[in-house]
This record gives C-alpha cells, sequence and structure tokens, in this order.
C-alpha cells in the first residue's frame, strides 16, 4: 500500500484538471470514462465507471480496466514531473494484484511515486472502490526518453507550473 506523504501544489477542481480531461478525449481514457480529480508534484488521483464500458464478461471490473486506469494514473503524473526539463514517459512494465470484485458505481485510483531516476520511474498505484475498501494495487515502471514534440499536455504543465515554454 502507498505510504502517506504530504504533497505541496495540489491544484484540483481548477482549470488544470478541466483543461487535462480535454486533452483525454478521442483516448482509451476516454472510452473507459475516466477522469483526472487531483494532480500535484509525484500524486495523481482518477476515477473511473464501473459500468458496462469496464465489465468482463460475467460482470465484474474487467482487471485490464484496472490496468489501464493504473497506467494511465502513473503515466500522466510521471510526465508531469519531467515536462519541464523536455522528456516524456512510457510504459515499461506494470503488475496489478486484483483483491476485490466491483460489480458497479466508480473507483478511484491513487498513484504515487515511489522512485524517481534519470531513465526511469516508478510508481505505486492503489484503487478503491466506492467503499474506500483497496480493489487492486499497481506498480508501474515508466522509462524517461527525449521529448522532440511540442504537444498540447506539455504547454498545459508547464503552464500550471507557471513555466511558460520560450
Amino acid at each position: 500500500m502507498i505510504r502517506n506523504r504530504t504533497f505541496t501544489n495540489v491544484l484540483s477542481g481548477g482549470k488544470l484538471i478541466t483543461q487535462l480531461n480535454k486533452l483525454l478525449n478521442g483516448t482509451l481514457s476516454e472510452s473507459l470514462g475516466m477522469e483526472v480529480i487531483e494532480c500535484s508534484e509525484g500524486r495523481f488521483v482518477a476515477t473511473m465507471p464501473v459500468d458496462s464500458r469496464t465489465h468482463q464478461v460475467v460482470g465484474l471490473l474487467h482487471g485490464g480496466a484496472s490496468v489501464a486506469l493504473a497506467e494511465t494514473i502513473a503515466s500522466l503524473g510521471g510526465y508531469y514531473l519531467v515536462a519541464p526539463d523536455g522528456l516524456i514517459v512510457v510504459g515499461q512494465e506494470i503488475n496489478a494484484n486484483h483483491l476485490r470484485a466491483v460489480t458497479s458505481g466508480k473507483v478511484r485510483g491513487v498513484g504515487e511515486i515511489i522512485f524517481q531516476g534519470k531513465r526511469s520511474q516508478v510508481w505505486g498505484i492503489s484503487i478503491f472502490d466506492e467503499a474506500d475498501r483497496l480493489i487492486c494495487v499497481s506498480r508501474c515502471t515508466l522509462a524517461v526518453i527525449e521529448n522532440n514534440s511540442d504537444d498540447p499536455l506539455r504547454k498545459l504543465f508547464l503552464s500550471a507550473r507557471g513555466m511558460n515554454k520560450t
């Protein structure tokens, strides 16, 4: 389970969150109904509905949907950390332990940085049901690579940190 830590510069409910969720349009995140609800340096939180989009055939939350939520959280959180340096992150490895079944409602994933190096990051993601019961734990390793593009997500993250690209 993720250790409790205090983070500064939490940005939630504001312009950054709204713009970030708009940038997820047209992606797997939108298809599965994911919504970022909190972001800060080293911590990202997102929700996902448990419905026909995320069910397996017997009506339970699909493990792959939980893994998609976990990797989305880690990737967004990792990119937020390296965007000022002109870098990007890509998934390298992910694992998950599914601990409890969920059939409806929403799940909330909380991702926190465990390790941040020059070439890799490791994130821990805990996913909870609406009763705040732990339903999945995941660990995601990200590779940190050069980013030669000027994508809208990087611009948003730089703006949120008060760093306008020159």
